[in-house]
Parts: structure tokens; sequence; C-alpha cells
């Protein structure tokens, strides 16, 4: 199936296209709320209700509420996709191994991803975060450890299935290199795969993120996370609800959109569905 096919049925898809819409929009508020409009401490505090200069209203310090929900949105954002690619890249490489050279390869590296599964991912995370006391980085570090398995595991079984072809026996028997196998004739049968695998796992990123944050072992003041945002809004859950309730929405409608889209992506890229 061309690209241009799966592009034309993924877009014929309302879920996805209303999955991209909303993720664009997300992605604006990030770039756009944090620079042209205006938080500052001399707003008025929790007084300040929306209105046509502070949209959502402003929180206990007087930041403008859409400001820090965008910067929000680029913490959460940015750390999950910069981790999922990090754990694509990785969980690419034990897979491709595992599941192409067989063997001891496959033994010894499988039983260490089995080894990685038997821990619960969110669990794992937290301790990881609090043994390296929270932080930008050390959140990327948590959720890259926890992340890879799945789509090692992922890879290695299609690996599996696709070398068993009778064009990567015809490439072997004419001496053509593995390296040249993997990367040209393996690799991009896996790719679509691991792509709707990612879309899916960028949303469980940003949960875990948020939950780290929420619990207060994720990003560190200054900066905050849509996790961070909810935790420090709790006390006022009685008197301004809001404060919790939008930070909320924006990441149960990030979470949401990946979902809906991974689902659409997976149906697009299906080569067995007929176009039509």
């Amino acid at each position: 199936m061309s690209n241009d096919t799966a592009v034309r049925r993924l877009l014929r898809a309302p879920a996805a296209v209303i999955s991209l819409v909303v993720l664009l929009a997300i992605v604006v508020v990030a770039i756009v709320a944090p620079i042209h409009v205006s938080y500052t401490h001399a707003t008025g505090g929790l007084d300040e209700h929306p209105s046509a200069a502070h949209w959502l209203g402003t929180d206990d310090s007087g930041y403008d509420i859409l400001s820090r929900i965008g910067v929000g949105a680029r913490v959460s954002l940015g750390i999950a996709l910069s981790a999922e690619v990090t754990i694509v890249l990785f969980g690419c490489i034990v897979g491709l191994i595992a599941g192409y050279y067989g063997g001891v390869w496959d033994m010894v590296l499988m039983r260490f991803t089995d080894m990685m599964f038997a821990f619960p991912d969110i669990l794992l995370a937290i301790l990881v975060a609090v043994i390296l006391r929270g932080g930008l980085a050390n959140i990327f570090v948590a959720l890259t450890v926890t992340g890879w398995p799945g789509i090692a595991r992922l890879v290695r079984a299609q690996t599996l299935s696709i070398r068993r072809r009778e064009y990567i026996e015809a490439a072997h028997a004419i001496g053509v290199p593995d390296s040249q196998i993997i990367v040209r004739h393996i690799f991009p049968n896996l790719l679509s795969a691991v792509v709707v695998a990612s879309t899916v796992d960028i949303a469980g990123l940003v949960v875990a993120e948020s939950t780290l944050s929420f619990l207060g072992i994720g990003v560190q003041p200054p900066l905050v996370s849509w996790g961070s945002l909810i935790s420090n809004a709790l006390p006022y859950i009685d008197s301004h609800p809001e404060l919790i309730y939008f930070p909320a929405l924006f990441l149960m409608l990030t979470v949401l959109a990946l979902n809906f889209l991974g689902d659409s992506l997976r149906d697009a890229l299906d080569p067995r569905r007929a176009d039509g």
C-alpha cells in the first residue's frame, strides 16, 4: 500500500481528523500562550476571574492560567516526545538483534526484556525518579528506562515474521550483508507498526510524566507541567476548582487524541484493508 493511500484513508477517518485538530490546537497553545499572554504577579491573584485579558483567569500567584497551561504543555509534550524517540531507537535495536540473529542473542535480550516487564511501569518510573531526585533530565531517563521493552518485543515479533519471507532468504543466498538486509528490507516493513505503537506510547508517557510531577518527583519549580499544576491547585479545589479542571482537561484531550490517532493510524496502515 502506498503512502498516499494511507494518508487518504487516515484523512477520511473522522476520529483521526478531530484528533489532529485537537493536537494542533494544543501545540499552538504551547507555542503562543506563554509568549503573547501576560502573566505577572500584579494581576490580582485568585480574585482575577476569566476576562478578555486572562481568558482562563489567574492562579494563586497571579499567573495567567492559560500561559501556565501552555508552559506545562511544552514540558509534558517535550519530555514525552524526546523520551519516545529514545525508546524507539533503543527498542528497535534490541528487537532487531534478537529477532534477526536469534539464538543466544534472542535468549539474553528477551530475558532481560521480560525482567523489565516484571515491574509495573509507573512504579519503576517512580523508583528511578526518586533515586535520581527529579528534574527534566532525570524524568527523561526514568521514562526511557521503563518504556523501551514494549517496542523491543513488538519489533522482535515483526522481525521474526519478516525474516522468513522469500525475498529475505534470496538476499541471504546472494550474499547480501546482514546490516543491509536489516536496514533496507526488514526495518521499512515494520516501521508502520512502530509508528502506531509510538503514537499510543506518547499518550502513556504524557500521563506518566504528569503523574510523577503530580507526586512532586517530576519537574521542579520554576518549571511546571500539567501534573504539577494540578497538584499545586489541590488546596483550592473547593474555592477555585477551575485551577484543576483546565490543566486536567488539556491532559485528557491530549491523551484521548493520541489514542484515537493511534487507532486511526493502525487502520490506515493496515495493508489487508481494501481502499474504499
